[in-house]
């Protein structure tokens, strides 16, 4: 007979500290991506919206171990530490949107804030350098360029959307399935963090 918990066993877990995601595969197939500060404030699983944890937007898992068949014990870097069962981490998974809206919301109506996206300049402003190639560098008309991007721009998949703002060009050019994203020389997905300092290196992908 198989239980819930057979159900839900994890099959692979990985951390992507550089994009702070906790990514976990379950045996039914579902996979999915934590943001550190998702399970920092949803600590246990759940989050009390009248006293929602805040200023947790570049908190870091340090350190993850299993405990025995049944939970996942992680330490984070403001000192938190805390034992997360397998099923609440499914249920955080499947409930993300959700919670994540309930607790900005939260944070909105209580005058609250995540905290700092990253690191910034000496002048506050976040800056990236950009490198273009092909097509792209035909666009700017340069191969690279500083910017200053804003701070709703936070990973790959930001900045991405943020170029196709340029113009439809720029739109066609950088749809998610058209280029290849490098972060400080190394391959980065759409949901890879960006932050102040970074090399951002866009490629169109081959036909």
């Amino acid at each position: 007979m198989t239980d819930q918990t057979d159900r839900i066993a994890p099959t692979g877990i990985s951390l992507h500290q550089k994009s702070r995601l906790l990514e976990i595969t379950f045996s039914d197939e579902f996979r999915f991506n934590y943001p550190y500060e998702y399970l920092r404030v949803f600590r246990h699983g759940v989050q009390d919206l009248d006293k929602p944890v805040h200023g947790k937007d570049s908190v870091d898992i340090t350190h993850i171990e299993p405990q025995g068949t049944e939970a996942l014990q992680l330490e984070f870097s403001d000192g938190y530490t805390g034992s997360y069962t397998w099923s609440v981490l499914h249920q955080l998974g499947v409930n993300y949107q959700h919670n994540w809206q309930a607790y900005l919301d939260a944070l909105q109506t209580q005058g609250l804030t995540r905290g700092a996206a990253g690191a910034a300049g000496a002048d506050g402003r976040v800056s990236i350098r950009l490198l273009y190639f092909i097509q792209l560098a035909k666009l700017a008309g340069k191969d690279g360029e500083t910017v200053q991007i804003p701070a709703s721009v936070t990973s790959v998949a930001d900045l991405l959307a943020w170029l196709r703002r340029r113009g439809p060009e720029w739109a066609e050019a950088c749809a998610d399935d058209k280029v290849q994203v490098t972060v400080n020389k190394h391959f980065a997905e759409l949901f890879t963090r960006i932050e102040h300092g970074d090399e951002v290196a866009i490629v169109p992908r081959g036909k």
